[in-house]
C-alpha cells in the first residue's frame, strides 16, 4: 500500500461540470406541488429504529400496523405523521404538508409567517418522544446554524412542538439525483438507466467543496447518497444536515444508509475518510445498474467485465477503487485531492467520449520531455527520459534550490545536489532526494539510484517512491517490475496522465500493444501536449503494420510544439514505408516529399533527413515500385538515377559540414552511392 505522500494544491469552485460537460438546467419546482397528497410510509420501508428489524408488516388480510412496539427490541413506532397541515411550529412557521419520510420520521413543508411567508422545510431531529431528550438535542445540534456555504442548504432556527424537536432550514426547488435517476428509468421504459460518467463526475466535483468546507471546520456529514444531493438550476446543493456531527463528538448518534456507509464506521465512527466513501459510492450507485449495493455487495464494487463503463473508462474505475477502499488510509485524503483526482478523470472521461480538450497542467506532473526519434527505425521505443518530471513541492525548504537548477545535464545536476548535500547549503528532503534519484536515472547509474531511493524510502510507503521505481526498473530492462510500480501510482493517481503514460510505454516494451494503444490514446486526447503518447500510439500502429493508424498520429502533432518537427519527419518515413504488405501509391511519395520539403530544417538535418528517406525510395525502386521521370521526389526524378543523385549531393553537403575521419567517411558514401556515368 503506497502512502499519499505530497498531495495536489485543491481545485477551485467553478460552474458546475468544471467546463468539461454541459449539464441541463433544472427548473425550480414549486413547493405546493411536491407535497404528498397521502403521506404513508410503505410497509417495505418499515423498519424499527433501534434494530432495523421489519415492523408493521400485514399479515394476511390485516394491514400492518402504523405504529406499536418492535416485536425484537420492544422499540416504540410510529410512522404517522406528526404534523398536520395548519400546524404553527415553533410559533411563526404553519405546516403545508409532507414532503418525505426519513431516517428520522416525516419531513414537512412549511411557511415562515414571520419572515416574508417564505418556504421552509422541517426535519426531525430525534427519534424519541422524551421531552427532556428533545430539548438536549436541539441545544446540542446548535452548531449548526453556524454552517454557512453556497452548496449547503441554510438552517434558520431550531424549535420544539409537543416534545419533538425540528431543524428548520430553507427548502431547496430542486430535483435530487435519487429523482432524477427515477426519471431516466421511467423514461427508459421502467429499465435501469444509469446517468452518463461525465454528468455524475460533473454534480460531484459540484458539491466537493461543501464537504471540504465541513471537514475543515471538524464536522463530518456522515450520510451522502443520491437523495441528499440537490440541482438547483445549474447548481447542486446538499441537503439534509441531520446526520451531521463533530468529528471528536463520540457520544452522538451516527446515521448512514446501508450500501453507502464505510465498513469502519461501527467501529472507528465517522470521519472525513468515511464521507468520500460515501461519495464513491454515491457515483458508482449513479452511473451503473448496481445491483446488491445494499447486500451483497456493501462493500464492494463490480468488475470492468461486468460493467461496460468500467471497461470504458479504466480511470474512473480506479477512482472507485481507491474512493470506496475498505482501508480509509487508501482514500484519499482529504476533499480537495478527491477533486483533482476526480477533475482529471473527467477530462480523461471527456476525451474518450470524443471531445478536443486542451492542454491543462498537473498539479503534480510536468509535461513529458525531450522527445526521442529514431531516425532509421521508428519502431523503436522511447527512452525512459521522456517521462514527466514530479513538479517540485514549493512548501518544500528545499524548493527553490531544485526549482533554479537547469536539468537539461542530469550528470551535473546529480553532482550539484550531491555536493549541495555533502556541504550542507542544500536541505536534505524529500524532494531533494527524489530529484537527486531521477537524475542518476536519466544519467544511466541505475545502481545508485537504486541504493539511494532504498535508502530514502525503505519501506516503498510514498508514491513517489513506486514512480521512481518503476522508472528505474524501465531504465534497466525490468519491465515487469516496472508495470507493477506504474499500476501501483495509476491506482493512487486516478486522474493523473504521467503514469498512464509510464503504463504504455510498459506494455508497448512487453509486446503487450492491445493494451498500450489504448493508454497512449487517452492520454493524448486528454492533454495534446503529451508528445510522447502520440509518438507511442504511432509506434505501436507500426509495429502491427496499420500505417494509416500510425500515419493520423503524427498528423496530430500540432505546429509550435517541440516534437512537431519529429513527427513530421516520422510521417514521411511512415508515407515511404506504406502499409504493411503493400507498397506506397505516388500520392502517399509526393506527400511525403512536400512534408521534408515544408520542414525549417538546418542544413545538416536536412541533409540526414533526406539521405533517410531517399534510400527508403531508392530501395522500393528493387521491391516492384515503377520508375516514374515524371514524379519528382525532394526535387529528383523517381527513377534510379535521380535519386542516386539525389542522395550523391545529401552526403556531399553533410560532408562538408563534418570534420575528420567523419567527413572522408560521407565523401566515400557519396561516390559509392552516385550514379554510374560514362566519365
Amino acid at each position: 500500500r503506497a502512502a499519499p505522500g505530497r498531495r495536489a494544491a485543491g481545485a477551485g469552485r467553478g460552474r458546475l461540470g468544471a467546463g468539461l460537460v454541459r449539464i441541463p438546467t433544472q427548473p425550480e419546482i414549486d413547493p405546493e406541488l411536491v407535497i404528498m397528497t397521502d403521506p404513508e410510509v410503505p410497509e417495505d420501508k418499515r423498519h424499527c429504529s433501534s434494530c432495523a428489524e421489519p415492523v408493521g408488516r400485514s399479515r394476511g388480510d390485516r394491514p400492518g400496523r402504523l405504529d406499536g412496539f418492535c416485536g425484537n427490541c420492544g422499540r416504540r413506532f410510529d410512522f404517522q405523521p406528526k404534523l398536520v397541515p395548519g400546524d404553527i411550529v415553533g410559533g411563526q412557521y404553519e405546516v403545508a404538508g409532507c414532503l418525505a419520510h426519513g431516517g428520522l420520521g416525516w419531513i414537512y413543508l412549511a411557511q415562515d409567517r414571520r419572515v416574508a411567508d417564505r418556504w421552509i422545510v422541517l426535519k426531525g431531529l430525534l427519534d424519541a418522544g422524551d421531552a427532556e431528550a428533545m430539548r438536549a438535542a436541539v441545544k446540542e445540534r446548535r452548531f449548526l446554524a453556524e454552517v454557512e456555504h453556497p452548496n449547503i442548504v441554510k438552517i434558520f432556527n431550531f424549535v420544539e412542538f409537543d416534545g419533538d424537536g425540528y431543524i428548520v432550514m430553507e427548502y431547496v426547488g430542486g430535483p435530487s439525483l435519487k429523482a432524477l435517476l427515477k426519471q431516466r428509468m421511467q423514461d427508459n421504459g421502467n429499465r435501469p438507466d444509469p446517468m452518463p460518467v461525465a454528468m455524475a463526475c460533473a454534480y460531484v466535483l459540484g458539491i466537493l467543496p461543501a464537504f471540504g468546507y465541513l471537514h475543515d471546520r471538524g464536522y463530518v456529514y456522515c450520510d451522502f447518497k443520491p437523495d441528499n444531493l440537490i440541482q438547483q438550476g445549474d447548481d447542486v446543493k446538499l441537503i439534509d444536515l441531520g446526520g451531521v456531527r463533530r468529528i471528536d463528538d463520540t457520544d452522538a448518534v451516527i446515521y448512514g444508509t446501508v450500501g453507502f456507509q464505510a465498513p469502519e464506521i461501527a467501529d472507528a465512527g465517522p470521519s472525513p475518510a468515511s464521507d468520500l466513501y460515501t461519495i464513491g459510492r454515491t457515483l458508482a450507485v449513479l452511473t451503473m445498474d448496481f445491483r446488491g449495493y445494499q447486500s451483497s455487495r456493501q462493500h464492494e464494487l463490480p468488475e470492468p467485465s461486468e460493467q461496460a463503463v468500467l471497461a470504458r473508462y479504466p480511470a474512473f474505475h480506479r477512482f472507485l477503487l481507491r474512493a470506496t477502499a475498505t482501508d480509509p488510509d487508501v482514500r484519499f485524503a482529504d476533499a480537495d485531492e478527491m477533486a483533482v483526482q476526480l477533475t482529471g478523470v473527467l477530462r480523461q472521461v471527456v476525451a474518450i467520449d470524443g471531445a478536443d480538450l486542451r492542454p491543462a497542467p498537473s498539479t503534480l506532473f510536468g509535461t513529458d520531455r525531450t522527445v526521442i526519434v529514431d531516425a532509421d527505425d521508428l519502431t523503436s521505443v522511447a527512452d525512459v527520459r521522456v517521462m514527466p518530471m514530479l513538479r517540485v513541492d514549493t512548501d518544500d525548504a528545499a524548493a527553490a534550490f531544485l526549482t533554479a537548477m537547469d536539468g537539461s545535464d542530469p550528470d551535473a545536476l546529480a553532482a550539484q545536489i550531491r555536493s549541495g548535500l555533502d556541504a550542507a547549503f542544500v536541505p536534505d528532503t524529500p524532494e531533494t532526494r527524489y530529484r537527486l534519484v531521477r537524475a542518476l536515472i536519466d544519467g544511466g547509474h541505475l545502481e545508485q539510484a537504486a541504493l539511494d531511493l532504498r535508502q530514502h524510502d525503505p519501506g516503498e510507503t510514498d508514491w513517489r517512491t513506486r514512480w521512481y521505481g518503476g522508472l528505474l526498473a524501465l531504465a534497466a530492462g525490468d519491465v515487469q517490475t516496472a508495470l507493477m510500480r506504474f499500476v501501483d501510482v495509476a491506482h493512487w493517481l486516478p486522474g493523473e496522465l504521467a503514469p498512464q503514460l509510464a503504463l504504455a510505454q510498459a506494455f508497448e516494451r512487453l509486446d503487450r500493444p492491445t493494451e498500450a494503444v489504448p493508454l497512449y490514446d487517452t492520454v493524448r486526447r486528454t492533454d495534446p501536449s503529451y508528445v510522447a503518447a502520440t509518438l507511442g500510439l504511432a509506434r505501436c500502429h507500426l509495429t502491427a503494420g496499420d500505417a494509416h493508424a500510425a500515419m493520423d498520429a503524427y498528423r496530430a502533432v500540432a505546429k509550435g510544439t517541440r516534437a512537431h518537427t519529429d513527427a513530421q519527419l516520422a510521417l514521411a518515413r511512415a508515407l515511404v514505408r506504406g502499409q504493411r504488405g503493400t507498397l506506397p501509391t505516388p500520392t502517399q511519395l509526393a506527400e511525403a516529399s512536400l512534408v521534408i520539403e515544408q520542414l525549417s530544417l538546418d542544413p545538416m538535418r536536412r541533409s540526414r533527413a533526406a539521405i533517410g528517406i531517399l534510400a527508403d525510395v531508392l530501395r522500393l525502386l528493387d521491391t516492384g515500385i515503377a520508375p516514374r521521370d515524371d514524379v519528382r521526389f525532394l526535387g529528383r526524378p523517381l527513377t534510379e538515377h535521380g535519386l542516386r543523385r539525389g542522395l550523391e549531393q545529401a552526403y556531399r553537403t553533410l560532408a562538408r559540414l563534418a570534420e575528420g575521419d567523419e567527413r572522408v567517411t560521407l565523401v566515400d558514401e557519396a561516390n559509392r552511392i552516385r550514379p554510374r556515368t560514362l566519365v
